[in-house]
């Protein structure tokens, strides 16, 4: 019921969302718009003659992005929770956006012109990936990786990339530092097929892998020891965890900029709707990190007239008092953290 709920919500999110704006378009319309591409004409072509065209350039590809963004971030964070063995965790813990913040900085800054218009979006990617490579690497010792050395590495990288941060924003003109500063709050303001066709393929690569470890991902809830007596190879899982990760982090982040909370509130918010088991857990962790995003954008757009809001301020606003309000909850119910 939950998978139901969830899919026909976002179904119902993206049609609203792709006819609202200053060009409005009607749901029907819309939906007859995307079915008169596969040769079905059960419902009418939009009305306005410049709608069709308003559709498939600019309003269907920010929804395709949402859609893939909200997914990628929140398997990202399910993913970083099983790895961790705690609901709290987030893809920040590896340094990926940071990584991704500093990368796409240095870009504006020097102004990098060696991809044309993808040249912050690939710095960005690169310098997430660098990051989280250069976080697990540190961390290692023996073989092997202890969780809590990775996090305290995790938070000196991040320490790091935000000094670099701040450099690039002191030796920033006024120009390059409001790029700057509008590149971390995050915006889907901009996306276009071509970006979308390159987040597509690597979120869906991340996600296979992501349901093809879940299983793994039950057993090592059981603890390091009875995972490792059950025949998984943990040390190898979390390797593999963590590319996957900074692969969807990093994608995500690249073309839209920083958006917090969504890697960290929908897994938590979904757990305690179905409960641990990773697949299920996955399945809507996915949905619902697309409906949340698409929504988020929505708002986004028209809670300001003539304006569009930073899409990361607003989930770090909404975000922010939701997520408290869990924590208050789950250790209500628990009777304390101790």
């Amino acid at each position: 019921m939950l998978f139901v709920s969830l899919a026909v919500a976002l179904v119902a999110i993206s049609l609203v969302a792709a006819g609202t704006g200053q060009l409005g378009v009607a749901p029907a319309e819309v939906l007859g718009s995307i079915l008169h591409k596969v040769g079905i004409t059960w419902f009418p072509l939009p009305e306005h003659p410049n709608g069709d065209s308003a559709l498939w350039t600019i309003r269907f590809p920010r929804v395709a992005m949402a859609i893939l963004v909200g997914a990628a971030l929140a398997a990202a964070g399910m993913v970083m929770q099983a790895i961790f063995g705690n609901p709290l965790a987030e893809p920040g813990v590896v340094g990926v956006s940071s990584g991704a913040a500093l990368g796409a900085s240095a870009a504006i800054v020097f102004g990098a012109t060696f991809l044309g218009d993808w040249s912050i979006a690939a710095s960005a990617f690169v310098a997430g990936l660098a990051a989280t490579l250069l976080v697990y690497g540190v961390s290692r010792a023996n073989g092997k990786t202890e969780v809590v050395t990775l996090v305290l590495v995790g938070i000196a990288v991040n320490a790091f990339a935000g000094a670099g941060l701040a450099l690039f924003m002191f030796l920033a003109d006024t120009q390059s530092r409001e790029a700057i500063v509008f590149w971390q709050l995050g915006s889907l303001n901009g996306s276009r097929w071509p970006d979308v066709f390159v987040v597509f393929p690597v979120v869906v690569v991340g996600l296979i892998v992501a349901f093809a470890l879940s299983r793994r991902y039950d057993l090592l809830s059981l603890g390091e020891k009875p995972a490792r007596h059950l025949g998984v190879n943990v040390e190898l899982l979390r390797i593999v965890s963590i590319v996957v990760v900074a692969l969807l982090v990093a994608a995500a982040v690249a073309f839209c900029g920083i958006i917090a909370f969504v890697g960290l509130v929908i897994p938590h918010l979904m757990r305690m709707i179905i409960g641990p088991k990773h697949l299920p857990l996955l399945i809507a962790s996915t949905l619902g990190g697309s409906v949340l995003l698409v929504a988020a954008d929505l708002v986004a757009r028209t809670a300001v007239p003539m304006a569009d809001l930073p899409i990361g301020m607003l989930t770090s606003l909404i975000g922010g008092p939701f997520f408290f309000w869990l924590l208050r909850r789950t250790r209500k119910k628990a009777g304390g953290w101790g």
